[in-house]
């Protein structure tokens, strides 16, 4: 029989908890075992979240994998941050986003205005 459920607490209830899941990895949804691995899961979940949470990314790295996931190029950013010359400025850490930018990012490709406002590394080149 398995173990009682209980919240992970320690590494030790975490590791525990990663065997039963990978013992329970397939269950059928709807069933005991199913049911007790999503619980599982979404305990591990929580631990792993206030363990080792992750910071949101740099507002410049954002803008760079969403370019890299629709294919774009720093051309295709004129129509939001401006002329060829601030876009490099922009992506190059050497200017901050302004509010306009930070809309019109959002609006069109749909990065998390909450990235997009925080401060980028100035200075520093990717």
């Amino acid at each position: 029989m398995a173990a009682e459920l209980k919240p992970i607490r320690t590494e030790a209830d975490h590791e525990a908890a990663l065997l039963e899941i990978e013992r329970l990895w397939g269950a059928r949804s709807g069933t005991r075992e199913g049911d007790r691995l999503e619980v599982l899961v979404t305990l591990v979940d929580a631990y792993e979240a206030q363990a080792w949470p992750m910071d949101p990314p740099d507002p410049i790295a954002a803008i760079e994998f969403r370019m890299e996931q629709l294919g774009l190029t720093r051309k295709d950013l004129e129509p939001l941050i401006g002329t060829r010359a601030r876009v490099a400025e922009v992506m190059n850490r050497k200017r901050s986003l302004s509010i306009d930018m930070i809309r019109r990012l959002h609006e069109e490709l749909g990065i998390s205005a909450e990235v997009l406002i925080r401060p980028s590394r100035l200075g520093e080149a990717a």
